[in-house]
């Protein structure tokens, strides 16, 4: 064994560079055969439905490559291949399944709750999950970022009840880091905003895109800063996801998650204990658990109410209160979320 003598210095290797986001979200896979050769199951590429189901594949390669390799059954895989019982047609699933077409309240924005309005900022996901609630969503009408934000800032004005502004989508931070700024120098002007609240997919799917700028961004924003992440097992975490998350908090923002329950990927008190385990090792809280909205196409995820009852008693018996989270469902229509 050979080893250094004394006060010798060791060089350190040199950082590796971090890929852009942009070029990542450009590789992400598109093509289902593509993805079912990647996790070693091309033998199932005849079971595929034809044209996506109506919904286009989008996954990034990062979050592949968390997949267990083999396994048609993998959690990862489930909420993103296409199937052909997304193909049929189910009484009392809808295309809007939460009513938000009859909560616009101006371009891009929707208001159905007291002090909160909600801006669909993007059409655009880094990842399509096939229970996905907006997957018929007219999004080419709907973008609140379109022209500056100037109409759904001017609605925002107009309403000073508004104090917590919600990003949503799409995916709010597929917008790039000036587009987001664009907003934020708007917000400036309507002191009665104190929140600001960003629902998000990308630090779990695509943790490059909580780069430097985005952090400067959010550490800057003088409001108070909420980011719910969206995490539905515990094996899409990985260390990337966690410097994501640490950047997240380091930049002043709570972090906080919901998931959606999902027959086959997270409805046995196994997988929700180790989702609340993991999420806070993240230094994430829980926050829903929603029941599967009723869209046309995500079906056969359902979980029965009394399954979903006796699961988060389950879970509540194995963790501390903190980490249990809210069991909801959304109804077009109410005041705020219902729980179950």
């Amino acid at each position: 064994m050979i080893t250094a003598s004394p006060g010798a210095r060791i060089t350190p290797a040199a950082p590796q560079p971090i890929a852009d986001w942009r070029q990542l979200w450009r590789e992400s896979v598109t093509d289902a055969a593509e993805l079912l050769r990647l996790v070693g199951l091309e033998h199932l590429a005849e079971r595929l439905p034809p044209g996506d189901a109506g919904f286009a594949l989008r996954v990034p390669r990062g979050f592949v490559g968390r997949m267990r390799h083999g396994d048609a059954q993998d959690p990862l895989l489930r909420q993103v291949l296409p199937q052909l019982a997304e193909m049929e047609t189910m009484p009392g699933y809808a295309l809007d399944a939460v009513g938000d077409m009859n909560a616009r309240a101006a371009k891009g924005v929707l208001h159905k709750y007291q002090g909160r309005a909600l801006l669909i900022a993007s059409g655009s996901c880094a990842i399509n999950c096939r229970y996905c609630f907006r997957r018929h969503f007219p999004y080419g009408e709907e973008i609140a970022a379109a022209g500056q934000w100037r109409q759904a800032l001017d609605h925002v004005r107009q309403d000073p009840s508004i104090r917590e502004l919600i990003l949503s989508g799409g995916d709010p931070l597929s917008l790039t880091t000036p587009k987001l700024a664009e907003l934020s120098h708007g917000l400036t002007q309507i002191p009665s905003v104190t929140r600001l609240r960003i629902h998000t997919r990308l630090p779990v799917v695509l943790p490059e895109r909580i780069d430097d700028a985005f952090v400067q961004w959010l550490a800057d924003l003088p409001q108070q800063k909420v980011v719910v992440l969206h995490a539905n097992h515990a094996n899409e975490f990985d260390t990337a996801v966690d410097r994501a998350c640490a950047a997240l908090r380091e930049a002043g923002a709570t972090v906080l998650n919901q998931a959606v329950l999902l027959r086959g990927i997270n409805d046995d008190a196994d997988a929700l204990t180790a989702l609340s385990e993991r999420l806070f090792a993240a230094g994430v809280l829980p926050y829903y658990l929603h029941q599967l909205d009723r869209v046309q196409g995500a079906a056969h995820f359902e979980v029965s109410d009394e399954h979903a009852r006796a699961l988060i008693e389950a879970v509540r018996q194995r963790l501390p209160g903190y980490l249990v989270p809210t069991l909801v469902r959304e109804v077009g229509g109410d005041g705020s979320k219902r729980p179950i």
